[in-house]
């Protein structure tokens, strides 16, 4: 289990020690499932990359369960190849930008990818769970999407929700991605927190040789943290969120927390930003 410090301890921590504590990295093996557990609402974040043969989702010794979903909900979007989602004998394809919601029960989930040369990369973000939903895939297409921002202010993005109230219903999990335009570098600016939440940041389609300085900390205390090419940032209640990147981008966002209100955040003015 990974524990976060405190905003007055964040604030005083080196730029490694803050990506110590705040960044996952190292998640996309080809031929592995990786996994880490944080005490964000108990969060279970992973990177699956299956090659010719499938990787079965087992739960960790630390779930103490007969099942990963025994006792969790799951969200599994796939950033990388075609591939495919079997849980319990039903196939759900997935292809790139595809998600599927596996509810709370004891369940028989393997992922696989169609090409081995172009595995899929399953990005999976699981929290504690206290009702059962259907699985359900929901395809890139299908999701609530809108268009946010402004050339003007270099933040053109498409925003899309999939799991949510209005869509694949879940017991507390919130998922999506969002896609940053051509021409455009910000996301969430200016910045918000939620107090009722907290969220994890996944970013993804950046080229090598590309970066995000990931926008953190207290309002009046903010902080940053180079962030590259499948890594995670975790964000605290108390954190803002924010992110400029030196190309386009896209990252899928998760929540979990006391509502699934997406509106439900705290806006901060620029002026009050330090």
């Amino acid at each position: 289990m990974r524990y976060l410090p405190s905003p007055d301890d964040a604030a005083r921590l080196t730029p490694e020690e803050l990506r110590t504590h705040f960044l996952v990295s190292g998640l996309f093996v080809p031929g592995e499932a990786r996994f880490e557990m944080i005490e964000l609402d108990r969060v279970t974040i992973g990177g699956v990359v299956p090659l010719a043969n499938p990787l079965s989702l087992d739960a960790p010794e630390a779930f103490g369960a007969r099942s990963f979903t025994e006792r969790r909900e799951l969200g599994i979007l796939n950033i990388g190849g075609a591939g495919t989602v079997t849980v319990d004998a039903t196939e759900h394809p997935a292809e790139k930008l595809d998600m599927v919601y596996v509810g709370r029960g004891v369940h028989d989930i393997t992922l696989a990818s169609t090409d081995p040369a172009s595995p899929a990369r399953y990005f999976l973000v699981s929290y504690p769970s206290h009702a059962e939903h259907p699985t359900t895939r929901i395809a890139a297409g299908a999701a609530d999407a809108a268009e946010l921002g402004a050339q003007t202010t270099a933040n053109r993005r498409r925003l899309a929700r999939y799991i949510h109230q209005g869509g694949a219903r879940s017991s507390q999990l919130v998922m999506g991605v969002t896609t940053i335009h051509e021409g455009s570098v910000w996301n969430t600016m200016p910045p918000h927190t939620h107090v009722r939440r907290t969220e994890v940041y996944l970013y993804f389609d950046l080229p090598a040789d590309a970066v995000i300085f990931h926008m953190m900390g207290a309002p009046d205390a903010t902080r940053h943290m180079v962030v590259r090419d499948g890594e995670v940032a975790l964000s605290p209640s108390w954190s803002i969120h924010a992110g400029c990147g030196t190309t386009n981008y896209s990252f899928c966002w998760a929540m979990r927390g006391e509502n699934q209100d997406f509106a439900d955040m705290q806006g901060f003015d620029m002026i009050t930003l330090r």
